[in-house]
């Protein structure tokens, strides 16, 4: 619950300063959680807000490619801020070499030797990878070793 009062936190400070486009962002993040709460019937602890957060970004990126291919330079620059703002509540991201590791590990642990195995390596890596690394790209890279 840490994570969740984090950013209501961040909620009153933004009103405070005066920074509307932030508030604006956290906003709707405090929205989002509410709603999944509201949807689940259930409280959501730092795991699922983060996952609320990730889904956010992705969405965000989304629309960047989006509006990049369209000419849209300047939705594209509103998408980036809104990822800023909600990056801020997400755990410091793996390098590429933690990235290879993990998925080392999970290949071993799992004994995966085929793409047939590829749901049980991802299963293995989305708990200590989440919210620290791009999950589309990891999977890429499984893919790749494992075909």
């Amino acid at each position: 619950m840490a994570l969740k009062q984090n950013i209501m936190d961040q909620v009153k400070q933004a009103m405070k300063a005066g920074e509307k486009d932030r508030l604006k962002v956290l906003r709707m993040l405090t929205a989002a959680i509410k709603q999944r709460e509201v949807d689940e019937r259930k409280e959501l602890g730092d795991v699922e807000v983060l996952g609320v957060i990730e889904k956010m970004v992705k969405q965000r990126r989304e629309s960047i490619e989006q509006y990049t291919a369209g000419g849209r330079e300047d939705l594209a620059e509103v998408e980036r801020q809104e990822i800023d703002v909600l990056a801020d509540f997400l755990p410091e991201p793996l390098s590429e070499a933690e990235i290879d590791a993990l998925i080392d590990q999970a290949m071993t642990d799992t004994g995966a030797s085929a793409m047939a195995d590829m749901g049980k390596v991802m299963g293995q890596l989305k708990g200590p990878m989440q919210g620290r690394a791009d999950m589309k790209q990891v999977s890429a890279r499984v893919r790749a070793r494992l075909g």
